[in-house]
């Protein structure tokens, strides 16, 4: 069993910058791969960034590519989103989630096969 606490969104201004942060209870929080997804209102949950579970690999969203970057502190039992050159449009409820079972250096951008979710932190990006 793995909870997730999701910290660091707030309101910012466009072409602001902000660190979301996840920590991870249990002990064995280096064997899941991890993601970061959003839900704007009105919209389905998104996928965002994911990271494999040693780190090695990362993707990302289109939207989200050369302005995020997702990173994880093993020791630590976090994960990070840095959010740079932010948009409107990032407007959203920030979750990060973990997924059990996953392979070596694999990423998983499907939010349907993560095993446990964060509350989420909600992020407001003004014009």
């Amino acid at each position: 069993q793995v909870q997730l606490v999701e910290t660091g969104g707030k309101l910012v201004q466009a072409g602001g910058s902000l660190r979301l942060s996840c920590a991870a209870s249990g002990r064995t929080f280096s064997s899941y791969a991890m993601g970061w997804f959003r839900q704007a209102p009105g919209k389905e949950r998104e996928f965002a960034a994911a990271i494999s579970k040693n780190g090695e690999s990362t993707m990302y969203a289109d939207s989200v590519k050369g302005r995020f970057t997702i990173s994880r502190d093993d020791a630590k039992n976090l994960v990070y989103l840095q959010m740079n050159s932010l948009e409107p449009d990032d407007t959203a409820v920030y979750f990060c989630a973990a997924k059990s079972n996953v392979f070596s250096g694999r990423l998983y951008p499907d939010p349907r096969t993560y095993d446990y979710w964060g509350q989420g932190t909600q992020v407001t990006v003004s014009s």
